[in-house]
């Protein structure tokens, strides 16, 4: 198997990459990402590639420029040296958040970035819950879209989360749709947030729709960056009376003040999932909790490179 798959880490997360390579059942591909003295990225393979189904595993998180770059040099390099197929998995998306022009002359950067990775030879791409699920029809070539929905699903069970005494929070109109399926599962009630946000980075509560006095409540997005909009959502519902607020994201992205606002917060856990590595975050903050993504997205590659239809990992 070894001779017919190989799979790659950048300096992303390298211990995501890791466990993997553990799922899939083959170790990490042989590589090495170097620097000139002047910065510039240089990338060696140091095995055979030659009709190998290759998988690159790095995440566009934080410095996303460096990590992007490397990654779109490492595709350059597996091309080169002419891989079978070249399979970009990208836990986590960045630049998701500019999806459309919200103003006059500002750019639609996930689209460049779709175009690079296009451009820069990947086959195919996997991503885990990105920030607008309409930005897989940015790419021309095939893009597969996991859930980390049944890992976070799973926590909040294991919390004894659901029922009658719980209710799924969306924080924002836009993330009605992943908070209802929550609660769908769940088998709770639903309640949303009006927020408004008047900068980057920065949004206020103004109205809470629904019923979450008494009851458990489930703050849902799919990320969470400098947790500002978290902990007034988190605020705002125990302001309503709620009896316990958690919260649950896929990406915990955690910038700038994030870590000492959620210490400060009224949340009593919040989960994220390691398509960012969390190893610093986790010692500083007690009330996160890091869960694994890596054996749905070793599920995902072994499909991917047999054939196989990864469709019920969406279930």
């Amino acid at each position: 198997m070894n001779r017919l798959i190989s799979i790659f880490g950048g300096n992303a997360n390298p211990a995501l990459t890791t466990e993997i390579c553990k799922y899939v059942g083959v170790n990490v591909g042989n590589s090495k990402v170097s620097r000139f003295s002047d910065g510039e990225i240089f990338v060696e393979i140091g095995e055979n590639v030659r009709g190998v189904n290759c998988f690159i595993v790095q995440s566009t998180c934080s410095p996303p420029n460096d990590n992007l770059m490397e990654m779109l040099i490492m595709i350059d390099a597996l091309k080169r040296a002419s891989a079978g197929a070249i399979v970009a998995i990208v836990p986590y998306f960045g630049y998701a958040r500019q999806d459309r022009k919200v103003k006059p002359r500002t750019p639609i950067t996930a689209k460049l970035v779709a175009d690079l990775l296009s451009a820069a030879g990947a086959t195919r791409v996997l991503s885990v819950d990105l920030h607008a699920g309409q930005i897989q029809g940015f790419f021309d070539i095939p893009f597969d879209h996991l859930y980390a929905t049944p890992i976070l699903r799973d926590a909040f069970e294991r919390e004894g989360l659901g029922g009658d005494n719980t209710v799924v929070v969306s924080p924002d109109a836009g993330g009605t749709e992943r908070a209802r399926a929550y609660s769908k599962y769940l088998n709770c009630s639903l309640a949303i947030i009006d927020k408004r946000r008047d900068s980057p980075n920065e949004s206020k509560v103004h109205h809470l729709i629904g019923d979450v006095e008494g009851k458990r409540a489930i703050l849902i997005d799919d990320m969470i960056d400098t947790a500002g909009t978290l902990c007034n959502a988190a605020k705002a519902v125990m302001d309503h009376g709620a009896a316990e607020v958690f919260a649950g994201a896929t990406h915990g992205v955690l910038s700038g003040p994030a870590i000492e606002r959620l210490n400060a917060s009224v949340l009593s856990k919040v989960w994220v999932t390691n398509t960012i590595p969390q190893e610093e975050k986790m010692a500083a903050c007690p009330k996160l909790e890091v869960l694994s993504i890596a054996n749905l997205v070793g599920e995902a590659i072994k499909r991917i490179h047999h054939g196989d239809s990864i469709s019920s990992l969406f279930d």
